[in-house]
């Protein structure tokens, strides 16, 4: 059965977020496009077929940290790390509950993963989540952070290394009590608590975009998700204190929950999948964003078309690593993980 079909009337989709973190190093040059390709792994152990999960890097314990989405037997609530060539599971005494959609990045202040919100498959208000919870990368531990007051509850934000600060900053996701689902306030977090920024200008809200960290260019670039009556075929950079829409000469098609990460390989962004707006189908096509303009790229090997996937990049292994997500309409869930070389 598709995830779809647990999620309110209106929902298309439920993104994981995928960011790139601030302290990794950035090359001296870009590599050829027509080398870069993506490669099928075949780690002995996996987790189970999922979509909508989270995922990001820990530069802590040095592996990709996976959380949660939805499965064969509905909502996840499972550890994963990924050091590059094995999946382990995390046995871990207290962990979140299982949900979709949530948001995650590295917080660089703090040396944790922080998570925020997500999905937890029921039928009221209180089904969207507003907790918040911390993975140690150092004791590999989650520990909820308890906050008189949160963002608004809500799926499908995305959540990356603040530019300036270093802080874990969210932006956008859905919220069905609100009179405008779709969400277009951006919060830090403070280590304690989420702080409401007021940049002069913000993107247009939505759910379920994709955004990640650009170090050659010191900013965030978001792009896609559903917003209601308001296209998101559109690119906005943040710096650390205002969005700003950028003016490519192409544009990519809104794509709903989508992967996304940094490449300093190519020195571009690297965008797969997700559900194309204007075609209604999943998509396998491969992008680049160099800070201008966006460009479909041609590698020889892809992975098969998907939305609700889970991507990041490894610096260990100077590859991007893509795992799982769910073919729409067929209600196919997978669980194979990809590497993209941009050498």
């Amino acid at each position: 059965m598709s995830a779809r079909s647990h999620l309110t009337k209106g929902l298309f989709t439920l993104a994981a977020l995928l960011t790139f973190v601030a302290v990794l190093p950035v090359l001296t040059y870009a590599a050829d496009p027509a080398s870069a390709n993506w490669t099928k792994l075949s780690p002995p152990t996996s987790p189970a077929a999922r979509v909508y999960s989270t995922m990001t890097y820990d530069p802590v314990s040095k592996k990709i940290v996976l959380f949660g989405g939805f499965g064969q037997n509905g909502m996840l609530n499972d550890t994963w790390t990924f050091d590059g060539a094995t999946w382990t599971q995390q046995q871990t005494a207290a962990a979140p509950p299982g949900r979709t959609g949530s948001a995650m990045a590295f917080d660089k202040r703090s040396q944790k993963i922080v998570m925020f919100g997500g999905f937890n498959g029921g039928h009221t208000g209180t089904a969207f989540l507003h907790d918040t919870w911390l993975w140690d990368g150092a004791t590999s531990t989650w520990t909820e952070v308890k906050m008189k007051t949160s963002p608004p509850r809500g799926t499908g934000a995305v959540m990356f290394p603040d530019p300036a600060s270093g802080n874990a900053v969210m932006f956008g996701g859905y919220n069905p009590t609100q009179v405008i689902p779709n969400l277009n306030k951006t919060y830090r977090w403070t280590g304690q608590s989420w702080q409401r920024l007021h940049p002069a200008t913000s993107a247009y809200g939505r759910g379920w975009a994709i955004a990640t960290f650009d170090p050659v260019r010191k900013n965030v670039v978001l792009t896609g998700g559903n917003g209601d009556t308001i296209r998101t075929d559109n690119t906005w950079t943040w710096d650390g204190k205002n969005w700003a829409q950028q003016s490519p000469s192409t544009q990519v098609q809104a794509l709903v929950s989508a992967g996304i990460a940094f490449d300093p390989e190519m020195q571009s962004t690297i965008v797969f999948g997700g559900f194309g707006e204007s075609s209604n189908q999943n998509v396998n096509q491969t992008w680049s964003w160099d800070g201008r303009n966006w460009v479909q790229l041609k590698p020889k090997n892809s992975p098969s078309v998907r939305d609700g996937l889970a991507m990041a990049y490894d610096p260990a292994t100077h590859e991007v690593v893509m795992f799982g997500g769910e073919v729409q309409f067929q209600g196919k869930l997978l669980n194979d993980t990809w590497k993209w070389t941009g050498r």
